[in-house]
């Protein structure tokens, strides 16, 4: 079934409003510190953005009439994302915060010139259509920060 893509523009948008609202204000040095369940909120940032990446590149190719390159077992998600994380961390918080404004910006591009196919969220693999995951880094952000009192 075809997603709306104004409704899945704003859920993008609303998602992203929310997690900037809720990682404002908070120090650089706090940003790289790794105290949020192993990471630092640097890390879930470059984390979003690679998954934002990868989503965008769903959206464009599944337009484009191929095939999900993203099916994946919870396993292969598990060793993907340690994977990715390993090859992200020492990243400079300045080009993670580019990262992360410049990867929702090209989903958001792809979303916006989808094909009705590229619309239809039952064709997508591990980097759905529609998503809440940016929504569960948010929540544990904003607990992060009422533990440490920020």
């Amino acid at each position: 079934m075809a997603e709306n893509k104004e409704a899945l523009l704003e859920h993008y948008r609303r998602t992203r409003a929310e997690l900037a609202a809720v990682i404002e204000g908070i120090p650089d040095d706090l940003m790289v510190e790794r105290s949020l369940t192993g990471w630092s909120v640097q890390d879930h940032l470059a984390h979003l953005a690679l998954w934002d990446d990868m989503r965008a590149s769903e959206v464009t190719r599944i337009s484009a009439g191929f095939e999900s390159a993203w099916r994946m077992s919870g396993e292969q998600d598990e060793a993907y994302n340690a994977m990715s994380h390993d090859l992200r961390q020492d990243l400079s918080l300045a080009q993670v915060r580019w990262e992360f404004a410049s990867s929702r910006q090209r989903l958001l591009d792809a979303i916006a010139a989808a094909s009705p196919r590229g619309l239809d969220a039952s064709l997508y693999g591990e980097a759905g259509l529609v998503s809440g995951h940016e929504e569960e880094h948010t929540g544990w952000v904003k607990r992060w920060r009422g533990e440490k009192g920020i």
